[in-house]
């Protein structure tokens, strides 16, 4: 079981790694049944192929998620 503060230490260091990657669009931690995760949120598969399965002991789940773009605000 991976602890928060593990989990934590291997999303720093997998965001130093990833920081200069296109398309990653997200990186967090996630409970799972064995504890927390990694969670790295990408815009396609090429990107998700790029991303390793595990930092540091700590395992890393991806999702594809497509482009993140901002919500433009509507004037009322």
């Amino acid at each position: 079981m991976t602890d928060r503060a593990a989990a934590r230490a291997a999303k720093n260091a997998l965001a130093d790694r990833l920081s200069a990657q296109s398309g990653v669009v997200g990186i967090g931690l996630a409970r799972r049944d064995t504890g927390y995760v990694v969670k790295v949120d990408v815009a396609d598969a090429d990107a998700a192929g790029r991303v390793p399965r595990d930092v540091d002991g700590v395992r890393v789940v991806t999702e594809v998620v497509g482009a993140i773009r901002p919500l433009r605000s509507r004037t009322a």
